[in-house]
Formats: structure tokens, C-alpha cells, sequence
């Protein structure tokens, strides 16, 4: 289904494609099942008559493809493959810093500006040609890579996600499954539970 629905072509870095590391369609396809069951029962309450809906992993998943279809279909080219960066946003993804890595995110021409003269320290950059909006940006993402991560690199990640944070910037920290395990916001909303399984108890997100 990922094949299918064209999720291969835009996943992966520009050399190969990569299928995404969870089941997406089966997911996708579970999600739009519970919504049509509630559907149903919320008509079924009102009307007082039953109705079916079917589910495919197809048109579940290439919901979910909304973006890159109009991404092609409306701008006449398919997007880029680019690894964790993101087809058509600037600057976006993993950046090296010191003893590390930080993933961040730009929105909008509003943030751009905040991020060079509040965390990069180079208001010049604002206006520059090279990176004026976020085309422009897209166009010149190596060589904006480069600037970056030397104002970055006298950094550590910490440093770095504190000041985005205050600057109201969209950033993470790359983590396995076992540092999401002991990601400390499960913990500040009470998310895990535990739970019994033929194997023992368990303790799982709930």
C-alpha cells in the first residue's frame, strides 16, 4: 500500500526510497474504521436506522497523501525525496551541532526573521537574496545548511532547543524507542499504565 499510494516515492533520501517504520496503512485503514463505526452509531442514535461504510487501505492511506498529490498536481513536478528535511520547507530538519544533533522547523517568514537575529545572531540573513522567502530558501538549502550549522556548532543541543523554545521555534530531539520510553511529558501527563498480558504484566502508554 505504500508502494501503492506513491508514499515510497516521496520517503527516503534522494538516492533510495524507504518504506515508513510503522504499519501507516493498516493504521490509517484501523482510524477511519473507528470513525466510521461512531459515525454509524451516532446516525443510528439519531435515526434510528443502521448504515455500513467499507474500509480500504488504499483510499485510507492516499488520504493521507493530500499533500504531496497537491504538491504535484498543482505545481506540475513530483517532490523531492530529502531524508528528514522536509520537499518544500526551509530550513527544516537535523542540523549538527555541538556533541549532537537538533531537528527544527520554520512555518513562516515571521519565524525566519526571529531565527537569524535571535538564535543565529546574523539579522543580515533576513534580507539576504539568497534566502529571503521560503523559495528561495528551498533553492539554496545547502548552502543555508552550511551558514546554520556553524552558528550552531559552539552549541549544545540543550542550548540550542531551550533558546528555540523561547523564541516560539518548532524543534525535537532525534529519540529511539527506548529514550521516547522515559520521554519525561508521558510521565508529566500520567500516560502510562499497567497493564495484564499472557506473558506478565506490562507497562504501556494508555
Amino acid at each position: 500500500m505504500q508502494c501503492e499510494t506513491g508514499l515510497l516515492s516521496v520517503t527516503g533520501t534522494p538516492e533510495d526510497q524507504c518504506k515508513a517504520g510503522i504499519s501507516v496503512a493498516d493504521i490509517a485503514a484501523g482510524m477511519y474504521a473507528y470513525s466510521g463505526i461512531l459515525t454509524a452509531l451516532y446516525e443510528r442514535e439519531r435515526t434510528g436506522r443502521g448504515s455500513s461504510f467499507d474500509v480500504a487501505m488504499l483510499d485510507a492511506l492516499g488520504e493521507w497523501m493530500s499533500q504531496p498529490y497537491y504538491y504535484t498536481v498543482c505545481g506540475d513536478r513530483d517532490p523531492r525525496r530529502t531524508g528528514a528535511r522536509h520537499a518544500s520547507i526551509s530550513p527544516y530538519g537535523p542540523y549538527a551541532a555541538a556533541g549532537g544533533q537538533i531537528f527544527l522547523g520554520l512555518q513562516n517568514d515571521r519565524e525566519w526573521a526571529v531565527l537569524c537575529t535571535r538564535v543565529l545572531h546574523q539579522p543580515d540573513l533576513v534580507d539576504d537574496p539568497r534566502f529571503k522567502t521560503n523559495p528561495d530558501r528551498v533553492a539554496n538549502d545547502g548552502e543555508l545548511t552550511t551558514i546554520i550549522e556553524a552558528a550552531l556548532a559552539s552549541m549544545i543541543p540543550d542550548q540550542i532547543m531551550a533558546l528555540l523554545d523561547e523564541v516560539g521555534i518548532a524543534n525535537a530531539r532525534l529519540r529511539t524507542p527506548t529514550e521516547f520510553a522515559a520521554h519525561p511529558q508521558l510521565t508529566a501527563r500520567d500516560r502510562w499504565r499497567q497493564v495484564s498480558t499472557p506473558g506478565g504484566p506490562r507497562v504501556t502508554p494508555a
